[in-house]
C-alpha cells in the first residue's frame, strides 16, 4: 500500500459554539441590570415635583389672600354712601335707617336687610341698594308722591295712590283734587286705589278740571269737574272709553253724568 509521505497525524475538527442559556452569574448579572433606572430618571422628576408643589401653593395663597381681600380687609369695605332719589326725606335720615357701618367688607354687606330698613320709612315707597366696588354703597330711593287731599284738624293730609299720608299742608295744592266721602281708613284702602288710578287715566285736560273726589268703594267713583258737573265714573277700567264719552256729553248743559257703563251714558238735571 502507498500512503502519503509526510502527512502529519490529524488535527481535530474546530468544535461550533455553543448557544445556550446563560449561566448563574449571567442571570443574576441580567437581573441587576433590568431592576435598575438610568440616574437621569429618577433626576428628572424630583424638579417637577418640586414645581408642581410650588404652584400650588402659590395658587393657595392667591386664594386666600383673595378672599381676605373681599371678606376680611378694609381694602374692599364701605367707605361711601351715596343716596339718591330722595327729595321729601333727607338724606341724614336714610343713612340712619340704612344703619351702615363704615369698614364693613362689602360682600357681607345683607342689602336686601338694608333695604328693608330703609322702606319703614313713611315717605318711601321702595328702595334699592347696590354695591359700587371698590368701596362705595348706592342707595336709590323712590319716594311716595302725593295724589289727594284730604282734610284733617284744620290742614290737609296729602295722600299717595295706597293711602299713606306722605305729608301734611296747611293749604291744598292746587294741583291735587280734594277728597271728600274718604273711607274711615286710608291707607290699603281698595276704594282710595281706585280713585287714584282713575285719576291718572283720565286725559291731562280732563284731570286738570277736576276738583274733588268721591270714593265709597272701588267701583264708586266720582268726580267733580269746575263748573259744577259731576261725573259717576265707576271703577278704574274703560278710562279710554269713558274719557270719549264724556267729552261729547260735557258739551251739553246736563249738571250731572254717568259714565260708568260708557255704552248706556245717562245725563241729568
Amino acid at each position: 500500500m502507498t500512503g502519503q509521505r509526510g502527512a502529519g497525524p490529524e488535527r481535530p475538527a474546530p468544535r461550533a459554539p455553543q448557544v445556550g442559556r446563560p449561566g448563574r452569574a449571567g442571570r443574576m448579572q441580567t437581573a441587576r441590570f433590568a431592576g435598575r433606572q438610568p440616574a437621569g430618571a429618577a433626576a428628572g422628576h424630583a424638579p417637577g415635583r418640586l414645581r408642581a408643589a410650588v404652584l400650588g401653593l402659590a395658587v393657595l395663597g392667591l386664594v386666600a389672600g383673595g378672599a381676605w381681600a373681599v371678606l376680611g380687609s378694609s381694602l374692599l369695605a364701605v367707605r361711601h354712601v351715596e343716596v339718591t332719589g330722595n327729595r321729601l326725606v333727607p338724606t341724614s335720615e336714610v343713612l340712619a335707617a340704612a344703619g351702615l357701618r363704615p369698614g364693613t367688607p362689602l360682600a357681607r354687606l345683607n342689602t336686601g336687610m338694608v333695604t328693608e330698613r330703609i322702606e319703614q320709612i313713611t315717605q318711601v315707597q321702595s328702595a334699592r341698594v347696590t354695591r359700587s366696588w371698590p368701596d362705595t354703597v348706592v342707595i336709590s330711593v323712590r319716594e311716595r308722591t302725593p295724589a289727594l287731599a284730604v282734610p284733617a284738624h284744620g290742614r290737609f293730609e296729602l295722600i299717595d295712590g295706597d293711602g299713606v299720608v306722605v305729608r301734611w299742608s296747611r293749604l291744598r295744592p292746587a294741583s291735587l283734587p280734594l277728597l271728600r266721602s274718604a273711607p274711615a281708613v286710608l291707607r290699603g284702602s281698595p276704594a282710595i286705589q281706585s280713585a287714584v288710578a282713575v285719576l291718572a287715566s283720565l286725559p291731562a285736560p280732563l284731570r286738570a278740571r277736576v276738583e274733588s273726589v268721591t270714593a265709597t268703594a272701588a267701583s264708586a267713583v266720582s268726580l267733580r269737574l269746575r263748573g259744577g258737573v259731576t261725573v259717576r265714573w265707576g271703577n278704574a277700567s274703560g278710562a279710554a272709553a269713558k274719557a270719549a264719552e264724556l267729552a261729547v256729553l260735557l258739551r251739553t248743559s246736563a249738571r250731572t253724568i254717568d259714565v260708568s257703563d260708557p255704552a248706556t251714558a245717562v245725563t241729568g238735571g
